[in-house]
């Protein structure tokens, strides 16, 4: 039986669950792209499958429909996989594992999904059963949560819609219009040990609940990594490092972070990590009140890394800036931030993996970037720019806002929100290569995307189906 089986929109929870059994983690996505283009295949609809694994999707306007514009509705396959300490759970070849609570969709122990799985069983649902609709031009990009690589290689020439519905946003009731651009900015620290091994310990940061390093930069949330930085500054003089890591994904915030050190003086060890869960729990009482700092014997012994090495790594985690760094003195929003979403080590070196955001893009290009490169030259380590993604601008017009403002004041009896968000949303990328495109992004109630409490509301995602498809019949 199926987990969803009765729940309402009907298809659009059908389909949501089908794709749920397929791995779709980012840069995992042929088995999800093969499964929609062979899906549109068999219904009937044109489909093109990109080198990229992007799938198009389109179908002829309705009887009524054929001199209305057409339409992009556009979401992305792939999603974040995140999971809790402890659960086997393999993201390259098992099912998400669907529960039902309190009229939530949740997963078990692992991130959900919905972002932005549930835009996918929309477009589905819409091309399979809706009746009066324009040209419809159905867009699903791959990777939009690493690096936006999907739509950055995408052929713009393929389209000829006038119109975007992005359906990646989560806040029923509000339309986005607008969001901030981002970058990749990398630190690498060559490492080198010392010749002599020491007594191994592995300090852990967890209990933290992470989050997404955009639209919830803002809620004061731990950073794992952060956390750990400041802690092996405290230690400096009392451990060597013989290894560190933390984070899985540059656009989450970190939940974990570990250290493996050794040292002759456990005692005074044991007790700053004492003081440190103190600190925490008070520092974190609202926001994190299951934070701890953990000191486990690991039973063997170790080389650990020049005292050198350690310095500069622990001065490079503690001296990045990370969290909100600007706002808008106009609205409630951030303007700018960053986040130190992973640390990897290898046998080549320690890399700090960062996340900056602006909805002001010299704030990054002219600001944050220069910044951190003169952090890099201070500190003698490797500093790299990864993947941009262009913001998107706030229209003063917009036909396509007035058309979804109009038609939810009208099923709703009350006013939407609209205003921008501090995220990567792919409308500015493919604005940019479809000329004339006029944007909008709406969504259900999503929460804590990006962490294993992802959760999205039933009857939301019920709510702005409907309204989806009544914007489409009022397109005529």
């Amino acid at each position: 039986m199926r987990i969803l089986e009765g729940l309402k929109p009907e298809k659009v929870f059908y389909y949501f669950e089908e794709i749920s059994q397929i791995p779709r983690g980012s840069g995992n996505e042929k088995q999800i792209s093969d499964y929609l283009y062979n899906l549109a295949i068999s219904k009937g609809w044109e489909a093109i499958q990109d080198e990229h694994l992007n799938i198009i999707i389109k179908k002829p306007a309705s009887k009524g429909y054929e001199n209305a514009p057409a339409v992009m509705l556009q979401g992305h396959m792939d999603m974040v996989c995140e999971k809790n300490e402890g659960v086997e759970h393999d993201f390259e070849k098992d099912p998400i594992k669907l529960r039902i609570k309190d009229g939530y969709i949740y997963a078990t122990d692992t991130t959900l999904g919905a972002d932005n799985g549930i835009a996918v069983a929309y477009v589905l649902s819409v091309l399979d059963s809706v009746q009066e609709h324009p040209a419809l031009e159905v867009l699903i990009t791959t990777d939009e949560e690493k690096g936006m690589t999907g739509a950055h290689n995408l052929d713009g020439s393929l389209f000829k819609s006038k119109y975007l519905l992005n359906l990646d946003s989560e806040e029923e009731g509000v339309f986005t219009s607008g969001c901030a651009g981002g970058s990749q900015i990398d630190f690498k620290i060559p490492v080198k040990f010392q010749n002599t091994k020491g007594k191994a310990f592995k300090i852990s940061v967890k209990g933290l609940s992470g989050g997404h390093s955009g639209v919830d930069i803002h809620k004061e949330k731990g950073n794992a990594n952060k956390i750990l930085g400041r802690i092996l500054y405290d230690l400096i003089d009392d451990v060597e490092l013989s290894s560190i890591g933390g984070g899985s994904k540059t656009n989450a915030m970190p939940r974990e972070a570990n250290a493996v050190v050794t040292t002759d003086n456990l005692d005074k060890v044991s007790k700053k990590l004492n003081k440190w869960n103190e600190i925490l729990k008070n520092e974190y009482t609202f926001t994190e009140p299951n934070v701890m700092v953990t000191l486990t014997d690991l039973n063997k012994e170790v080389f650990p890394l020049e005292k050198e090495i350690y310095k500069k790594t622990a001065a490079l985690i503690n001296l990045i800036p990370v969290g909100v760094l600007s706002r808008s003195t106009a609205i409630d929003l951030v303007i700018s931030s960053n986040n130190l979403g992973v640390i990897t080590m290898d046998e080549k070196c320690i890399t700090l993996f960062n996340h900056p955001r602006s909805s002001v893009e010299t704030l990054l290009t002219e600001g944050f970037i220069p910044a951190m490169e003169q952090l890099a030259s201070i500190l003698d380590v490797e500093c790299e720019q990864g993947s941009h993604y262009s913001g998107w601008e706030y229209a003063k017009e917009s036909e396509i806002r007035d058309i979804c403002i109009e038609t939810y004041r009208d099923m709703f009896k009350k006013e939407p929100v609209v205003g921008a968000i501090h995220a990567g949303l792919e409308c500015g990328l493919l604005m940019d290569k479809i000329p004339g495109l006029d944007a909008i992004s709406m969504g259900p109630d999503g929460y804590d995307a990006h962490s294993p409490n992802e959760h999205v509301s039933i009857g939301s995602v019920g709510n702005i189906y409907n309204l989806l498809c009544e914007i489409l019949k009022r397109m005529k």
